[in-house]
């Protein structure tokens, strides 16, 4: 009898825990289940990136190639190329044929990710601070600031965001005061008056060669 009731015993303690596993388990998936806001989206990149910054002696020492495989996985999935890249061209976007804007955009992402990069081989030992969002409730276009701190200056990074259905993904970039588009759309005009859309890829392509040599 004593043995059958420490069975049972020993049966409820686990159907509790069980109890308690499951419940946790639901709780987590309904907080995964909810949209991650722009905030929380920036904060948890961030973190990744710092904390594989300092996993990796690689990129802590500065090898930028190391830095730019880090970001095009962690980042970039969370970036509006399309919308960056048509800003970048602008009116000129309009006329490019299908080809060109598929060319534009994967040279420009290469471009991307290595001035985003240049700026992260700066950060060895520095946290990253969000600054106060400041949006109207229910906004579905913010900017998210934030510094990386530490010795020597602040790193100025800021992200403006767009929601897209359940999603905030990233459209324009400020690295050090810069905003990235508006900076580019001048650059990029220019090439494209002289040299026209298909000069405006040739040269990016040079470009991005250059600096993987």
């Amino acid at each position: 009898m004593w043995t059958r009731f420490k069975s049972l015993g020993r049966l409820g303690r686990l159907g509790v825990a069980a109890l308690l596993w499951l419940g946790l388990a639901a709780a987590a998936a309904q907080a995964q289940a909810q949209p991650e806001g722009p905030e929380a989206l920036i904060q948890r990149l961030s973190q990744q990136v710092m904390d594989a910054i300092r996993a990796d002696p690689a990129i802590r020492a500065g090898d930028v190639q190391r830095i730019m495989v880090l970001v095009d996985g962690k980042v970039m999935p969370h970036v509006d190329f399309r919308r960056m890249t048509a800003s970048a061209v602008g009116r000129h976007w309009r006329a490019a044929t299908p080809e060109q804007r598929e060319r534009l955009q994967t040279e420009f992402k290469t471009l991307l990710v290595r001035t985003y990069s240049g700026a992260l081989a700066q950060v060895k030992d520095q946290t990253i601070v969000l600054r106060p969002l400041r949006a109207a409730p229910g906004a579905t276009d913010v900017v998210v600031q934030t510094e990386v701190r530490g010795a020597g200056d602040p790193i100025q990074l800021d992200y403006r965001l767009e929601r897209v259905g359940e999603r905030w993904l990233i459209y324009d970039v400020n690295v050090l005061g810069v905003w990235l588009v508006p900076q580019y759309r001048t650059s990029f005009g220019q090439e494209i008056a002289q040299f026209g859309v298909d000069g405006l890829i040739q040269r990016l392509a040079e470009r991005n060669r250059a600096v993987r040599n």
